[in-house]
């Protein structure tokens, strides 16, 4: 048995401090305060020296670490996040490459999955195929473009299998159902996010008895479908806010590019503290750095100049949300820990909680990583 104790344990709702916690055969063994609970004789000890100890963090919508693509390099990519606190992280295929590359894109992440080295990629956050062309990095190659047809999709579908956690769509796809129908038949404990989208609150409610319950990169490539020309219309944010069962996910960047700061603080109040998922959305584009960005470090760009996700790891993120809106730190673990595992299916991670997996990252109160703990062992 492993005891970390002088903790400060950060629980879902509320903090434990002068604690301590006790790990065995990968999984949390038992917690409490530390004068009401013993350490047993013979115990590996791990002294916190006072810093906050928190559930591992879980990047649901990340393609890269340190400059590798998971598609390309998962193991590096994965390792990487591990070291910032990433104890799972969902490796995401975009929709800029064809039916073979992602076919073997998938293979590389699932040969990749079953290595120790690998071990905290937890499956695929599908941002692809189905997805509105007008919205997105290499809008002009995309090659989804045309019709949806099973003979495309199928094999893609079969390849991922149960490791696909999230498939992102745009909703006014025509005979978007149809593919959402053969992935559930395929996974039927598979989620859907709207995402790259102008998808009209109808649209995209139609599909939330299948499942549907992310919004992708939330106010980030989605478009807006005003009724008449002086007024703003409705479409996927005012859907997501409206929608109690569709997690927001947020991209907090140093500077608040992605999202606003004042949206990131209307975005909290909206959804409350168990609809926010913060995501790295982590990429490799090298883009040119454009007119009116300069000094920007912790964002992506494509060569046509446009924002293409961040250059960003989780814990980050959540530094940047405290910054920007307030957020406690136990707000900030429950943004990037408990409610991205909720809203894929995890339900064995995302807490301090007695059996669930003793994945766990030492912090101090600005959610600088101190230590990692994956299953149980020091990494």
């Amino acid at each position: 048995m492993i005891a970390i104790k002088n903790a400060t344990l950060v629980m879902k709702d509320h903090l434990i401090p002068d604690a301590v916690l006790f790990m065995e055969n990968g999984l949390i063994a038992g917690f409490g305060e530390m004068r009401a609970t013993p350490i047993p004789e013979g115990c590996e000890i791990i002294d916190a020296e006072g810093l906050y100890v928190g559930p591992g963090l879980v990047d649901i919508h990340n393609h890269s670490g340190g400059g590798h693509w998971f598609f390309d390099e998962p193991i590096p990519a994965a390792q990487f996040n591990l070291e910032h606190g990433t104890t799972t992280v969902l490796a995401t295929l975009y929709f800029n490459m064809n039916k073979e590359q992602l076919l073997e894109q998938a293979k590389t992440v699932q040969s990749a999955m079953k290595t120790p080295e690998g071990a905290n990629i937890g499956g695929f956050y599908m941002e692809t195929p189905y997805m509105n062309p007008k919205f997105g990095a290499d809008r002009e190659s995309n090659p989804w473009k045309g019709p949806i047809c099973k003979e495309d999709y199928q094999p893609l579908i079969d390849q991922v299998g149960t490791d696909a956690k999230v498939w992102v769509l745009a909703p006014e796809r025509e005979n978007i159902l149809q593919f959402v129908l053969d992935a559930r038949k395929n996974n039927p404990t598979v989620k859907f996010a709207v995402g790259h989208s102008e998808a009209s609150p109808q649209q995209i409610e139609a599909l939330m008895p299948y499942g549907l319950c992310i919004g992708t990169h939330h106010t980030n490539a989605t478009g807006d479908r005003p009724m008449y020309p002086e007024c703003r219309g409705v479409c996927v944010d005012e859907t997501v806010n409206y929608n109690h069962g569709i997690y927001a996910e947020m991209i907090s960047d140093s500077r608040g590019i992605h999202v606003d700061p004042y949206m990131q603080r209307l975005v909290r109040k909206i959804k409350g503290e168990d609809r926010v998922v913060l995501i790295s959305d982590s990429c490799v584009f090298n883009g040119p750095v454009p007119e009116g960005y300069d000094g920007v470090t912790d964002l992506c760009f494509d060569f046509e100049g446009e924002i293409a996700g961040s250059k960003l790891t989780l814990e980050v993120a959540c530094r940047n949300m405290m910054k920007h809106t307030g957020a406690s730190i136990v707000d900030v673990f429950r943004y990037a820990s408990y409610n991205p595992s909720r809203a894929v299916g995890f339900t064995d991670r995302g807490e301090i909680r007695v059996g669930l997996r003793a994945d766990l990252i030492v912090t101090d109160h600005w959610m600088n990583v101190k230590k990692v703990i994956f299953g149980g062992e020091v990494k």
